[in-house]
């Protein structure tokens, strides 16, 4: 048998703690892709996410601004232009998402197979909830 977890494996003043998790939701890190060539309009960057409502491409571009992954620059013209890029630390999560890219090339269909098994382990433990 294991030995119990250790309480404290996660220190809150652990440099860990203050990890942008938010790079592995759904959304932030296909807007770091979409943003390395350069700036983009809100506009364009709803064409290829497709999938994302105005709402949540919000909150995800202004979560991304705190974290300092993007600036945000607004024009004073009429209409009013704002554009996104990408920060040098924005642009540091290129190697990781890379890997996260390889990783489920290589591993999708056993991730899928699972999915669709119920993913539960056969050996009478409910599967985690």
């Amino acid at each position: 048998m294991p030995e119990p977890l250790d309480p404290d494996m996660f220190d809150p003043i652990c440099p860990s703690s203050a990890l942008p998790v938010r790079i592995g939701d759904k959304w932030t890190g296909m807007v770091v892709l979409c943003l390395d060539q350069g700036p983009r309009r809100f506009t364009e960057l709803r064409v290829p996410l497709r999938g994302i409502t105005p709402k949540v491409l919000t909150q995800t571009l202004r979560a991304m601004e705190r974290d300092g992954l993007v600036t945000r620059t607004a024009y004073d013209e009429n209409p009013p232009r704002v554009e996104y890029a990408l920060t040098p630390l924005g642009r540091s999560l290129f190697p990781l998402i890379a890997a996260a890219r390889t990783w489920s090339r290589e591993h999708l269909p056993a991730l899928l197979e699972a999915r669709a098994s119920g993913g539960a382990p056969d050996d009478g433990r409910p599967a985690p909830v």
